[in-house]
């Protein structure tokens, strides 16, 4: 009876967690959904009187492979927008095609699992325990499939490695280059620090020149932008108005910097 409701409880959990993952527009979200479902799967297989199975499902599932996705999450950025943009050719025939292979493993799946006489789990494990029974399975009867699935992933990840390089559009910028272009612009001195010869001794307070004037390039543009979108303006009109200054700057430096990405990614396309 408890097996029962144990198992429906978290079926219930677990597809709305699938729909939920699918359905979801931010990543972050379908990845805590995707945690939830190895979670659930993992409490099933406890539940079955697999106990090696659940250990596999949590560490190396919810463990490894939800860290590959927050580790990848954090490389690309949650606010990062989808590109529309068909960088592969016939990648939308190829993955329909795909998705009925799915979906027709699945239906044998299922008819397996409605249709087939049921073994039992004593008849299952009687060669020396589950894990055992588990190894003999992989390495005799499905070792074709395993190394099979070995290939394919071993291919997905070269192709994510190839799908995720980008061609330098322009020559690095060694240390030599930046150090020369450095001394020849207007500025080979540092920056002035925040805060000097000012009031407060703050980060986000504009620094003041000898002469009495107010230092812009003091102020990190970030935290410019901070204090210009939450309203925490200083009350000196003149440090406020370079503060709106420098994000306004960052603000114009960040849409130049988008269009030369999208006309880069144009091109691309176009080649």
């Amino acid at each position: 009876m408890g097996e029962t409701i144990t198992f429906w409880v978290l079926a219930v959990v677990s597809v709305g967690a699938a729909l939920g993952m699918v359905f979801n527009r931010k990543a972050v979200y379908s990845a805590l959904m995707l945690g939830t479902v190895m979670l659930c799967l993992a409490v099933l297989y406890a539940v079955q009187d697999a106990p090696f199975l659940a250990a596999v499902q949590i560490i190396v599932y919810t463990g490894a492979i939800m860290m590959l996705f927050l580790f990848v999450l954090m490389l690309v950025g949650v606010d990062s927008s989808d590109s529309f943009v068909e960088t592969l050719k016939g990648q939308r025939f190829w993955a329909i095609l795909a998705g009925l292979g799915f979906l027709a493993l699945f239906v044998l799946a299922i008819g397996n699992a409605v249709f087939a006489p049921q073994v039992g789990l004593a008849a299952a494990t009687q060669q020396g325990g589950y894990i055992r029974s588990i190894a003999l399975q992989l390495f005799t009867k499905y070792v074709f499939a395993f190394e099979i699935t070995s290939a394919l992933l071993i291919t997905a990840a070269l192709g994510a490695m190839v799908l995720a390089h980008r061609e330098r559009l322009t020559e690095k910028v060694t240390q030599k280059d930046l150090a020369r272009a450095r001394f020849l612009g207007d500025q080979p001195s540092p920056l002035p620090g925040p805060g000097t010869y000012a009031r407060n001794n703050a980060i986000d307070m504009p620094a003041l020149l000898p002469d009495g004037s107010v230092a812009e390039s003091s102020v990190n543009r970030y935290i410019a932008r901070y204090d210009v979108e939450h309203d925490h303006l200083p009350e000196n009109p003149k440090l406020a108005e370079a503060i709106k200054h420098t994000a306004e700057e960052d603000e114009a430096r960040a849409d130049v910097d988008k269009d030369a990405e999208r006309d880069a990614e144009t091109n691309e396309v176009t080649k």
